[in-house]
């Protein structure tokens, strides 16, 4: 009697254990995605925007030196490149004539003085930029012998489009940069009175002062102050996100040592590594990320490099 007393309650157990091990057991949640990301601060300084445009060097002065006669040059007492003051022999030109008849009529009377040597001199000062004719060369009247720059008329042409006439003449000096790394300061000079039709750039005159010769025909970088701020709160472009209109912008600043959000912000000037933010303003101790922060969502678990 006892025994089928006890059977119901050892029954029971064991069918709660069977009904509590055929339950699925419940799976677990994968933890959350870190992504890797390395930090940057702002930088608070002044930053300036400047405009780069080509300019060619040239000599807006040249004397051209011709002969006076006809005949063959007889001696040559210059070179390419050499400076030379006014007056002073450059060619001496023997006459046809002189070539023709030699020194027969001295001979035949010694008080006529014939050399049939012609002297052709400088009529101004520069520099031989061109030399056309050398000893031995029959040249005739009037013919160009060489080229002579003025030192002083030495000056860069800047083709400048028109949109831009308003910062470039509002410039009162301007920075070149010479293919060699020199710099020289420029003021602004005159403008031509016209425009080119198929380039829409007008030429503007820079003046410089350079203790060595600059040759002629080189190409230098200008670069032209457009705007200077004392104070600006900059970060790297690559802190910088965008969407795929580029309407609206924004950075990913962390807001704990593991969470980064997204914060939207104002452009200001941008350069080649660097982009200023107008807005918001951000504290210097603020952590803005500077890799891995493409594609994060608005709030996003990161985990910083060193």
């Amino acid at each position: 009697m006892k025994q089928h007393l006890l059977l119901p309650f050892v029954i029971i157990p064991v069918l709660l254990f069977s009904c509590k091990s055929g339950e699925p057991a419940k799976a677990e949640e994968p933890p959350a995605a870190i992504t890797p990301v390395t930090v940057t601060t702002v930088s608070q300084g002044p930053v300036s925007d400047s405009l780069e445009l080509n300019a060619n060097s040239a000599y807006l002065q040249n004397s051209y030196i011709k002969s006076t006669a006809t005949g063959f040059v007889k001696s040559v007492s210059i070179k390419p490149g050499d400076y030379v003051e006014n007056g002073r022999l450059l060619f001496t030109i023997e006459t046809k004539e002189s070539s023709v008849i030699g020194n027969t009529i001295s001979k035949l009377d010694s008080s006529f003085k014939f050399s049939g040597l012609i002297s052709v001199k400088a009529q101004g000062h520069g520099f031989i930029t061109q030399l056309n004719h050398q000893t031995g060369d029959y040249v005739q009247d009037g013919e160009q012998l060489a080229v002579i720059s003025d030192r002083n008329s030495f000056v860069f042409l800047l083709n400048m489009p028109y949109e831009y006439r308003n910062i470039v003449l509002n410039s009162k000096s301007v920075l070149l940069t010479l293919p060699d790394g020199t710099r020289l300061t420029g003021r602004i000079g005159t403008v031509f009175p016209s425009v080119d039709s198929l380039t829409q750039t007008q030429t503007v005159v820079i003046k410089v002062n350079s203790a060595t010769p600059i040759p002629q025909n080189l190409i230098a970088r200008v670069h032209i102050l457009r705007e200077i701020k004392n104070r600006a709160q900059t970060v790297p472009r690559s802190a910088v996100l965008a969407d795929e209109a580029q309407t609206e912008f924004w950075v990913m600043k962390l807001t704990d040592s593991n969470t980064a959000v997204k914060i939207p912000v104002k452009k200001g000037l941008e350069f080649a590594d660097k982009i200023e933010i107008t807005d918001p303003v951000f504290s210097p101790g603020d952590r803005i990320l500077v890799s891995g922060n493409f594609g994060l969502p608005d709030t996003a678990k990161v985990l910083i490099e060193k």
